[in-house]
């Protein structure tokens, strides 16, 4: 998978699903990256947070990395960084921002000294390796969000990253059609572009709308404000810097990584008339009509504010008249731990209002009529589809095609497309799979480790301990104990069931401690099962005195 004369794409992550966005693209010999994030975690791993993308397939080719761009400071896009930007060790490219969100991620790893990071400017074209890339402002929801202009001798690619067509955004530098036009007459090749947002039949729309509903639904609220949305959201954070400002309240804004955002904003020169916030302690201490808290939680994130604050695990307290906003679309899959939280905040006496009730969100991924603009500018002669999942590259590739796009070729993870020369086409394979953050330990997610914790997560666990004096002589009587084991009120009969059998396995065993662990192990999992109707793990330790 040595790449000749010829244009390769590869998504290690992203394809196939949203989030963990990773991709290759190979020439002559080299590859360059485009973008190393993460994905949350669900109940299918127990105990994890953060996934990781497995770049075993770069890693065996690590010599040929040439450098890793980065288009926007969204976690999805740059989360992996502070845990494999190290190990690839090759240079990273980005804009000002989003270098310094990099950077401070870094530095919390204490790795900062020993990874490259180049700020580079926008529409300014560089040069990595034999890869020549230039970043093009697109709108997004975040600041310094670019697509990349990416020419090879073998082709040229126009990578979109994240983005929608904002000509008022409230942060950042809001697109250039002309720039956009110029890139398509002079000709490209692939367009790889987000798919997200593709069965919206109308544009995303612009974040300076949002600050409107917004600002009329803090108008008609009586007591305390909390707005939740992405804490990388930083258009929204002026959002709401403005609509704090214009009703008369003070702005809290409670959480570490929402901190990040404004300190990086601010060095950079954003958010210089943002107002002066307050502290939860302080915002406890005003009166309940007078602030406005921005918190991070409204995905359901358990160890986030809005999670803590329904606990009544935070400073920040919320009662009957209290009103919270959830100003960010509804990811699919989180469904469940959103609307546990809304169930908490419900049963306060808390007045909930979502983007079904009132325009306090707009997304930051293009719409159809969006998707239309950008292949009348770019002109591509292929289309592949990326940060989405199948259905929406699938329905990505078909509305290209209906609308001009000579081809489109939905691939998914560890597909290598040949992009250039002739027809783009896949010709092989690379190893992807998923990493998670278990601590501060990466362990694959298909390990025996996460397996175990799903296996006594689903059917729990028994310690049974044994000691045997000589020739297998069973001495004393053997230790239970359980966990997560459905016995309840008869938890007492259970272990004295599981005790006799225990001894019953034990006693007069002639066949060497292995058989007689085994035995015993069969016969206390026997008992479970009689008991349970479930197969828990049996742990069994024999002690020989």
């Amino acid at each position: 998978m040595t790449p000749k004369n010829e244009l390769l794409f590869c998504a290690l992550g992203g394809s196939g699903e949203i989030g963990m966005n990773v991709n290759l693209y190979g020439c002559r010999g080299k590859w360059l990256m485009v973008d190393c994030g993460i994905t949350f975690a669900d109940p299918a791993y127990p105990g994890i947070d953060v996934i990781l993308p497995d770049l075993q397939f770069i890693e065996d080719r690590i010599d040929d990395l040439v450098g890793i761009v980065l288009t926007h400071g969204h976690e999805d896009h740059i989360g992996a960084l502070p845990y494999l930007a190290e190990d690839l060790g090759v240079p990273l490219y980005a804009t000002q921002f989003t270098a310094g969100l990099i950077r401070g991620k870094l530095d919390e790893e204490g790795i900062a000294d020993r990874v490259k990071l180049k700020i580079m400017e926008p529409s300014r074209r560089f040069d990595v390796g034999g890869f020549g890339v230039t970043f093009v402002p697109l709108s997004h929801s975040i600041p310094e969000s670019s697509a990349l202009l990416i020419e090879t001798p073998e082709g040229t690619v126009f990578h979109t990253g994240d983005w929608k067509l904002d000509a008022t955004p409230v942060i950042g530098t809001p697109f250039d059609p002309k720039q956009l036009a110029a890139i398509g007459d002079k000709g490209v090749d692939v367009l790889v572009c987000d798919s997200t947002n593709v069965f919206n039949f109308e544009a995303s729309g612009s974040e300076a709308s949002v600050r409107q509903g917004i600002a009329e639904t803090a108008a008609k609220a009586r007591g305390r404000i909390l707005v939740t949305t992405f804490a990388s959201n930083a258009a929204r954070l002026v959002t709401l810097g403005e609509v704090a400002r214009e009703t008369g309240r003070k702005l809290c804004v409670t959480g570490r990584s929402l901190d990040r955002i404004l300190k990086v904003g601010r060095a950079c020169g954003y958010f210089k008339d943002f107002p002066e916030t307050v502290d939860p302690e302080t915002a406890m201490k005003l009166p309940r009509n007078k602030v406005l808290i921005v918190a991070t939680g409204g995905q359901g994130e358990p160890r986030a504010a809005l999670a803590r604050v329904a606990n009544n695990d935070h400073t920040i307290k919320l009662d009957a008249g209290d009103t919270v906003i959830f100003s960010s679309k509804q990811i699919p899959g989180n469904e469940v731990a959103i609307g546990r939280i809304q169930n908490q905040l419900a049963a306060k006496g808390v007045e909930m209002v979502t983007e079904r009730q009132a325009h306090v969100h707009v997304s930051g991924h293009p719409g159809r009529p969006e998707l239309k603009r950008m292949y009348d500018w770019i002109r591509p002669e292929v289309l592949i589809p990326v940060h989405g999942e199948m259905r929406h590259m699938m329905e990505h590739a078909r509305f290209g095609i209906s609308e001009g796009v000579p081809q489109a070729i939905v691939q998914a993870d560890g597909d290598i497309v040949r992009l250039r020369p002739g027809a783009a086409k896949k010709v092989g394979h690379a190893t992807v799979g998923r990493l998670v953050l278990d601590g501060d330990v990466i362990l694959p997610s298909d390990g025996s480790t996460i397996n175990e914790r799903r296996r006594i997560a689903l059917h729990g666990q028994i310690s049974v301990a044994v000691a045997v004096g000589q020739g297998g002589r069973l001495l004393g009587v053997p230790q239970v104990k359980l966990q997560g084991v459905p016995v309840e009120d008869e938890r007492e009969a259970f272990i004295a069931d599981a005790v006799e059998a225990a001894s019953d396995a034990a006693k007069g065993n002639r066949r060497g401690m292995d058989r007689m662990r085994e035995d015993v192990r069969l016969a206390v999992r026997r008992v479970a099962t009689r008991w349970t109707g479930k197969k828990p793990i049996v742990d069994v330790l024999v002690i020989e005195a």
